[in-house]
C-alpha cells in the first residue's frame, strides 16, 4: 500500500494515520488545510490506512471528520476490507456504526467475508455475517468464502460459512470443490467437517482428479483416512487413474498401504493399461503390491 502524498501536510496526514499518532492527526485535520479525504495516486485514503492498521481511534477521528467510509481505491478495496483483511475486529464494528457497507467488491471480486475468510479471522466473519455479508460471495475464479476458508485449514470459519448456508460442494470455475482443496492442502479436519455437512465425496473437477485422488498423490494419510470413512470411489476415474495409481506415484508407502486395506484393487490398469506396480521402482511399494498382484509379467 502506497502512502505518498503529493503535499506534505496530507504525508503526514496518512503517516499519522499508519502509525496511530491520534495527537498529530488531530491536529492536522483540526487545521484545515488538508482533507480528512485526501488520496493518493492510487485513491488510498487515510481512512484506508488507520483501518488496515488497526487504529481504532484513529478511525475514528478521520469518522468524524467526515472521511467517506465507502470509498474505493483503485483495486476497489474499502476501508472495511482492508480492516477485515487485517482481523481487526473493534474496526470492522466501528465502521458498521457509521454505516459501512459489505456490498462492494474489488476488482478481482473480493468483499470484506471472502478476504476475511480467507485469512482465518473468525470474530471480523461472525460480525459480517450478522451485518449482511452474502456467505455466497464469489471471486472472478468462482471461490467461495467457504473455499477460500478451505483451502486455508480454518476450521473455524468454515463451520460458521457452513452454520451461515454456505454450499458445501460449490466448485471454483474449474470444478474445484471445497473439499477437493482442503483434500489437496492436507487439511484433514477442515476435509472431516465438511465430509459430515454432506461434500461429494467423489465431486472431480476438470481434469477428472477427486480429492481422493489428489490426497493419496501428496501422501496426506489424514486426509485419507478421512475420505475413506465414507467410502469414496476407489475404481477408475475420468483422468483415466485410480487413487492407488496416484498414491504409488507419489511414492508414500502408507498411503498405498491405506489404499491397499481399503480394498483398492492393483490388479486394475490405468487408461494406458498400466498396473500400479509399472509406476514405481521403490521396492518397498513393489512388495506392498505384489502379493496382490494377478498380472504374472507385471509382477
Amino acid at each position: 500500500m502506497s502512502f505518498k502524498k503529493e503535499t506534505p501536510l496530507a504525508n503526514a496526514v496518512f503517516w499519522a494515520a499508519r502509525k496511530g499518532n491520534l495527537a498529530l492527526l488531530q491536529l492536522l485535520l483540526n487545521s484545515g488545510r488538508v482533507d480528512a479525504d485526501c488520496r493518493d495516486r492510487h485513491d488510498t485514503t487515510a481512512l484506508m490506512v488507520a483501518s488496515y492498521s488497526g487504529h481504532y481511534n484513529c478511525v475514528r477521528e478521520l469518522i468524524m471528520h467526515g472521511a467517506d467510509i465507502n470509498y474505493q481505491r483503485k483495486t476497489g478495496s474499502t476501508a472495511l476490507f482492508l480492516a477485515s483483511q487485517q482481523g481487526h475486529h473493534d474496526v470492522v464494528k466501528l465502521l458498521f456504526e457509521f454505516g459501512a457497507s459489505t456490498e462492494f467488491h474489488t476488482k478481482d471480486g473480493g468483499t470484506a467475508l471472502t478476504v476475511a475468510s480467507q485469512y482465518g479471522h473468525s470474530k471480523v466473519v461472525d460480525t459480517l455475517l450478522k451485518t449482511g455479508a452474502n456467505v455466497h460471495d464469489r471471486l472472478n475464479d468462482g471461490a467461495t468464502p467457504l473455499f477460500l476458508a478451505a483451502q486455508e485449514g480454518h476450521v473455524t470459519v468454515v463451520r460458521q460459512l457452513l452454520s451461515s448456508g454456505a454450499k458445501v460442494n460449490q466448485a471454483r470455475e474449474d470444478g474445484t470443490t471445497p473439499l477437493w482443496m482442503a483434500a489437496q492442502m492436507g487439511h484433514s479436519q477442515v476435509v472431516k467437517v465438511l465430509l459430515l455437512r454432506g461434500a461429494d465425496r467423489d465431486a472431480d473437477r476438470q481434469d477428472g482428479s477427486t480429492a481422493l485422488f489428489k490426497a493419496a498423490l501428496k501422501g496426506h494419510n489424514d486426509v485419507i483416512e478421512e475420505l475413506l470413512k465414507f467410502s469414496p470411489s476407489l475404481g477408475l476415474l475420468k483422468n483415466g487413474s485410480s487413487a492407488l495409481h496416484a498414491a504409488v506415484m507419489g511414492g508414500n508407502l502408507q498411503t498405498v498401504l491405506l489404499l491397499l486395506m481399503a480394498d483398492a484393487d492393483p490388479s486394475l490398469p490405468n487408461q494406458d493399461n498400466q498396473l500400479p506396480v509399472d509406476l514405481t521402482k521403490s521396492e518397498r511399494i513393489l512388495k506392498a503390491l505384489r502379493p496382490k498382484c494377478v498380472n504374472v509379467e507385471s509382477c
